[in-house]
């Protein structure tokens, strides 16, 4: 689909944040269907901010970023059409996010800047935030499965991530709406219930009209999205909601979502998060040692990530990638082993 202009398009970026399993992917591909709006999948490049230190880029911030995640090939631009010597962390995510989306509004879906919106509004003051829910519970449930054939989702500590840190998106929403930033919020339940509605909502805060082919999930270009088994349904032909499953969730981690679920609906008055409903029959919250002992937990993995990804930005790239080789190596060579246990069974 031909992309068009907008009065809106020269604004700031558009930002689609939810968390990991939260429907980010989907409403990136519908909201892309629309001929004013081309986000980026994951560009992600606020992770590597360590490439732009003291106002002066890396020599190599694009190779770096696209071993990072290859956002660049993904979206299928030129990495030498790039300028190495930019000034900084805004201008190098203009240059690249505007190149990708020509004349449509610009910006990024991704699930990894839950925790980093209100920075993210502060160095792109004309920015807009679309920040989708679901139930925390079928995140987890979700992610679970991921994990059983994808690496990144079986990694320790990512259901915590999510528990901890849907609390901590809604927080950085609320700052966002406290510093006059643009924010839209909706529930993934109703953006699957009632995809035309949740979009003329989402049409309306962009202030641009629409498009009824933005329902049309099988139109939609989702060549940027990773080939892995979690994203048959966003590269499916049509908007459906998950089918109930064999529960795979453990009954010690459902209770403490349940727990945790009170303790935000007694903050927020019963009225966030909408999903789970509260629920009268198991009122428990948790107590300050569980909640203490959570959050160092979850410090500790966040730190990890953040240690991860300004390793990126200053190890020896050819370290990296002799390092990322023989991990490739490795696994093959353990998938091949237990293939071959499989056939001598």
């Amino acid at each position: 689909m031909a992309k068009s202009s907008s009065p809106e398009s020269s604004n700031g970026p558009v930002f689609v944040v939810g968390m990991w399993r939260s429907g980010t992917s989907l409403l990136y591909a519908l909201l892309n269907l629309h001929p004013q709006i081309a986000l980026m999948y994951e560009g992600d490049l606020p992770l590597l901010s360590a490439l732009f230190k003291g106002g002066k880029s890396k020599s190599d911030w694009v190779e770096r970023w696209e071993f990072w995640n290859g956002a660049l090939s993904r979206h299928h631009i030129d990495l030498a059409s790039i300028p190495r010597d930019v000034a900084g962390l805004p201008e190098a995510m203009e240059l690249v996010y505007r190149k990708h989306a020509g004349l449509a509004m610009w910006g990024c879906k991704s699930p990894n800047y839950y925790d980093c919106m209100v920075p993210l509004a502060k160095q792109f003051p004309g920015a807009r935030f679309i920040v989708i829910y679901r139930d925390p519970t079928d995140v987890c449930r979700s992610i679970v499965r991921a994990g059983r054939k994808s690496r990144w989702f079986a990694k320790k500590g990512l259901p915590l991530r999510v528990i901890l840190g849907y609390r901590e998106m809604k927080r950085e929403a609320e700052g966002l709406a406290r510093m006059g930033a643009n924010v839209h919020e909706l529930q993934y339940e109703e953006l699957v219930r009632e995809p035309a509605t949740a979009l003329t909502g989402i049409c309306r805060f962009l202030q641009i009209s629409y498009d009824a082919r933005m329902v049309a999930l099988d139109e939609a270009d989702r060549s940027a999205i990773y080939n892995a088994d979690h994203h048959d349904g966003v590269k499916g032909k049509k908007i459906a909601a998950a089918v109930e499953r064999e529960e795979v969730l453990s009954p010690g981690l459902r209770a403490k979502i349940r727990r945790y679920a009170n303790l935000w609906q007694a903050e927020f008055g019963g009225m966030w998060p909408a999903h789970p409903e509260p629920d009268s029959t198991q009122p428990d919250l948790p107590g300050w040692m569980e909640r203490s002992l959570d959050r160092l937990r979850y410090r500790a993995f966040r730190g990890y990530d953040h240690a991860i990804a300004a390793f990126y930005c200053i190890a020896p790239l050819g370290l990296l990638r002799a390092y990322r080789r023989r991990r490739q190596l490795a696994e093959a060579t353990k998938t091949t082993d237990n293939f071959q246990s499989v056939g001598a069974d």
